[in-house]
């Protein structure tokens, strides 16, 4: 299945994606949901984030290739930063530049999507706690994130955390390519087989440290070729078998 949130006629709605169709759902894919005999075309709706999330946990240095590019050694554990939800940007939404910032960066990542509520969850058992995958954009303040120590400022401006279109349980995650282009240019190139913090691995630790939410978002990590952006860029995260996340700079 291919979820996604859009509105459409001043109503927010999930739906199902096949190509350009929408099947319309009446619930959520977080709950009991029915699917509807209605089908509306993608052009006809203006998308949303395809959940909404209590929190956005973030995995930084997860590929080797980023954490060589930062001369940083390779973590022995995850290092874990948390986006508010006030980062959340809908899919074709503008990123804001922040005035205090002097170099905004892309971050190509894979994102899962937790579907029921998750603590203390074995290795073995992950895959019953996740909806799916989709693609974000760790958007961060480069200039202001400091090699050692908390990186919250540099990553928790409003806009900073771009997902979706949509959420798929189609794809394999272990097996991915990744990839981020800046006004057409290709970026960053990858595949989720180079992460060094597994998803099974990450869901399982996380969810001994807190409760992992229906709708929360884990991102993956990204890996290395990040760079900066400018006003007016177009900027689109892509991985496979789950779609084009784009936005543009403000």
């Amino acid at each position: 299945m291919k979820y996604l949130r859009f509105t459409y006629q001043d109503t927010i709605k999930y739906g199902l994606l096949e190509q350009e169709t929408i099947q319309v759902l009446e619930g959520s894919p977080f709950e009991q949901y029915t699917i509807t005999d209605k089908k509306l075309n993608l052009s006809e709706v203006e998308l949303l984030t395809p959940c909404e999330y209590t929190k956005a946990i973030c995995i930084g240095l997860n590929y080797k290739d980023h954490a060589q590019e930062f001369q940083l050694p390779i973590p022995t554990e995850p290092v874990v930063f948390i986006k508010p939800s006030t980062a959340s940007l809908n899919p074709n939404g503008v990123i804001q530049y922040p005035a205090m910032c002097k170099r905004l960066d892309y971050e190509a990542e894979l994102a899962i999507v937790i579907g029921k509520k998750a603590r203390f969850v074995p290795i073995t058992d992950v895959n019953k706690y996740i909806l799916g995958y989709t693609c974000a954009n760790d958007v961060t303040a480069r200039d202001l994130q400091p090699k050692q120590g908390q990186w919250t400022v540099s990553k928790s401006f409003d806009t900073f955390c771009p997902f979706g279109p949509f959420i798929s349980d189609e794809v394999d995650p272990s097996n991915l390519v990744i990839e981020s282009r800046v006004n057409g240019k290709t970026m960053q190139k990858s595949n989720t087989s180079n992460l060094i913090f597994s998803v099974p691995f990450l869901v399982s630790y996380l969810s001994q440290v807190m409760t992992l939410l229906p709708g929360d978002i884990i991102l993956t990590g990204t890996p290395g070729g990040i760079s900066g952006m400018h006003h007016g860029d177009t900027v689109q995260i892509i991985i496979e078998g789950l779609g084009v996340l784009k936005n543009t700079i403000g």
